[in-house]
């Protein structure tokens, strides 16, 4: 049977970028990493006058990239960001780029690859006790949800803690469940590069700042896009607010009691602040912030039926809340300017996907361990927005792409082609 036009399309495109990348004698700071995973220079000052191709020519190249034509809204102006980028979650159309492919600290931003490669290999209801060992190496300055030594918690209150507090110390316990932080960094730079996301290199899995760690705000937008993909990396990258084990202490009886306490996702888009409120539509993914990286975060919200994906890395404007005032204005025009404007590349499918075309059983689902639990109704609320664009409520288009908006939606509303990743395999049907 003939592969579809755009699959061939798709092909041909990620050919033409993979050698014209061994073509270019690009500058060391934007080569691919070597198999062993290090890159071959720290990012560099300025962004590269070339830079990786894959998406597309135009991505590669330094600048904002965006083909305005009449009725096509013009770019905010007032986005200040080293990188961004704006894509059609299901199509892979990249509507607009600025620096896309530019080498830069991710931040915790990286967390996004930690959970895309490891989520599959826990249960939700695991349980693991804390051992001074699983905490070794956290970096100074690090975030933290307050993981305790001694104490046993289940793998859905670690994954809470990464995503709602961006807590390194959940980063290493689950690393070291999965045979200590030297094999997840390893397994989180074959993942990428099975994503082809090649702009990164991972050295410490929390994303805390580190020499020739790098991503791009493609690739940034590659993985959220695969991860979100997995019905439980959904649920908690939109939960809010969660309850988290707190340490066991003695009541007056002298009774052992362990309480809990509340925490908050600091994704502010998704939780709001002062002065700025909770974005319409919005259903994750995930922020960061260091002294390398600056501020860093990539969002994924749906309106009127369509789903984007935005990335901002580095704002250089020095306001509270900039990265995310940032993100909100490149959705906004995302939102005017779809269907309208012409895209300048897209997000390329991973490896075995160009190669396989398709997985025959695979799991569209991702559901971690394969327990099919993911985070269930007594994990935190589910995000709250403003009422959404037509008229539709916040919780009611973020439980939609929690519920799986990107994959599958009960009731036949979408038909799923088990081609991977798919957003841009999903058909959407009208609804009933």
């Amino acid at each position: 049977m003939p592969a579809p036009k755009k699959t061939v399309r798709r092909s041909l495109l990620v050919t033409s970028a993979v050698l014209s990348s061994l073509a270019l004698a690009a500058p060391a700071a934007v080569a691919a990493p070597s198999p062993s995973g290090s890159p071959s220079a720290s990012p560099s000052a300025t962004p590269p006058a070339s830079m990786s191709t894959v998406g597309g020519a135009r991505l590669g190249q330094p600048g904002t990239q965006v083909n305005l034509a009449s009725g096509v809204p013009v770019l905010p102006k007032d986005v200040s960001a080293r990188s961004w980028i704006v894509a059609d979650a299901e199509s892979g159309d990249v509507l607009a780029a600025h620096n896309a492919h530019w080498r830069l600290a991710p931040a915790s931003t990286l967390k996004m690859l930690f959970a895309d490669t490891l989520l599959p290999k826990f249960p939700s209801t695991a349980k693991h006790k804390v051992v001074p060992s699983d905490l070794a190496g956290i970096g100074s300055g690090s975030s933290l949800v307050g993981i305790k030594e001694d104490e046993t918690y289940t793998v859905h209150d670690l994954w809470l803690g990464v995503f709602l507090r961006s807590g390194n110390d959940a980063v290493h316990v689950l690393s070291a469940m999965n045979k200590g932080v030297d094999n997840t960094v390893r397994e989180m730079n074959e993942h990428a590069e099975e994503l082809q996301a090649l702009d990164t290199n991972v050295v410490s899995p929390d994303g805390y700042d580190a020499e020739k760690q790098v991503s791009s705000a493609y690739d940034l937008t590659l993985i959220a896009r695969s991860g979100l993909q997995k019905k439980d990396f959904r649920e908690y990258c939109s939960t809010v607010r969660a309850k988290f084990p707190g340490q066991t202490k003695k009541n007056k009886k002298g009774k052992p009691v362990r309480e809990s306490f509340e925490i908050q996702n600091t994704n502010r888009l998704l939780s709001g602040d002062a002065g700025l409120p909770v974005y319409q539509g919005i259903a994750g993914v995930k922020n960061g912030n260091t002294t390398n990286a600056g501020a860093t975060f990539t969002g994924v919200a749906e309106r009127d039926g369509k789903v984007l994906l935005v990335t901002v890395m580095n704002p250089q404007k020095q306001e509270h809340n900039e990265v995310y005032k940032e993100t909100a204005r490149l959705f906004d025009w995302g939102f005017r300017a779809a269907g309208k404007v012409q895209p300048v590349g897209e997000l390329v499918p991973p490896k075995s996907a160009e190669q396989a075309g398709s997985q025959p059983g695979a799991n569209p689902s991702g559901e971690a361990g394969g327990s099919g639990s993911g985070v269930g109704s007594t994990a935190g609320k589910p995000v709250a927005g403003g009422p959404g664009v037509g008229g539709s409520g916040g919780i009611g288009i973020a439980l939609g792409i929690t519920g799986g908006v990107l994959v599958l939606l009960a009731g036949g509303a979408f038909l799923v082609n088990r081609r991977w990743p798919l957003p841009d395999l999903v058909r959407r049907r009208t609804r009933p």
